[in-house]
C-alpha cells in the first residue's frame, strides 16, 4: 500500500492512440448503439477505452487477488473526437485511501486522466474511483 501511496500525483505511462473509423465502429457495436451520428464521431464515453491497459496493468501489480467495483466515472467531454484525431491520454493516480469495512480492508483509488488531441486541445476529462477489498 506504501508503495501506491506513493505514486499519487504521478502519471502512469503516456497513451497515443490515432482515433480510425474501424475502432469507432467496433465500439458502437460493442455498446450496442447503432445511432448514424457515429460514423462522423465517436460516442463521448468512446475515450474511456484508450489507456486502459495502463489502469489494468497498475491494478494487477497493487491488487493481484482483490476484488475489483468499479466506484464511479466523471467524464467531461469537450470537443467531439473524429476518426484521424490523435488522442494522447495522460492517466495520473490523484488518490489512495483505505478503510476497515465489512468485507476487510477497503482501498479507494482514484485516477484522472486528459485526454489531448494532436493539437494540444484538450478533447475530454475523467476521473474515476476504483474500490478494491
Amino acid at each position: 500500500m506504501d508503495e501506491l501511496k506513493s505514486k499519487v500525483g504521478t502519471e502512469l505511462d503516456t497513451v497515443v492512440c490515432e482515433v480510425e473509423r474501424g475502432m469507432i465502429s467496433r465500439f458502437t457495436q460493442a455498446v450496442g448503439d447503432p445511432n448514424p451520428r457515429w460514423h462522423e464521431s465517436a460516442p463521448p464515453t468512446f475515450v474511456l477505452t484508450i489507456g486502459i491497459e495502463q489502469v489494468q496493468k497498475l491494478l494487477r501489480e497493487n491488487f493481484p487477488s482483490a476484488t475489483l467495483l468499479h466506484g464511479s466515472t466523471e467524464l467531461e467531454c469537450h470537443q467531439a473526437v473524429r476518426p484521424g484525431d490523435v488522442l494522447t491520454a495522460t492517466i495520473k493516480v490523484s488518490n489512495v485511501r483505505e478503510r476497515q469495512g465489512k468485507m476487510g480492508k477497503t482501498t479507494f483509488l482514484t485516477l484522472e486522466t486528459v485526454y489531448e488531441n494532436q493539437r494540444q486541445e484538450l478533447a475530454a476529462s475523467c476521473r474515476q474511483m476504483i474500490i478494491t477489498y
